[in-house]
């Protein structure tokens, strides 16, 4: 017996599971690796003229693995909600923001310059633009559903 086919909805809400369930093993690796520096007492991340890195680094950890849940919670809102649909434009704006923000904040903290983050953390502001509009957009549409 052959499974059904699948609906055009749920391939699009494929997207954001792996997506999500990739991002989510990156961003734990990730803090794995902050456990690890800490735990071996690293200067360039421990040291007290580091902490912009330590709060950097550890702000792009937590977004990061939060917006992999986020994305997993999307993909999965979109197959068990029957009449859903995930719009592209709203997937790729949660993956986007899910991409943007931890990296800005890690970028920001490889270098620090005397107490203020790199470059990299103008990233944040565009990413949380996009989790703002999905998350809007993902309310609204469910909102909307009778």
């Amino acid at each position: 017996m052959q499974p059904p086919a699948r609906t055009q909805t749920t391939k699009k809400a494929d997207r954001n599971l792996r997506f999500g369930w990739w991002s989510l093993l990156i961003f734990l690796l990730f803090g794995g690796a902050l456990e690890t520096m800490h735990g071996f007492k690293i200067g360039w991340y421990l040291d007290v003229g580091n902490e912009v890195r330590r709060l950097m680094f550890t702000l792009a950890h937590a977004h990061g693995t939060l917006l992999a849940l986020v994305n997993i919670a999307a993909g999965l809102t979109a197959r068990s909600v029957v009449r859903f649909d995930l719009r592209l434009s709203i997937s790729l704006a949660l993956i986007w923001a899910a991409i943007l923000l931890p990296a800005g904040f890690f970028l920001g903290g490889i270098v620090i310059y005397g107490g203020d983050p790199g470059l990299g953390v103008w990233l944040v502001p565009v990413g949380a633009v996009l989790l703002f509009y999905s998350v809007a957009r993902i309310a609204l549409d469910l909102s909307r559903l009778k």
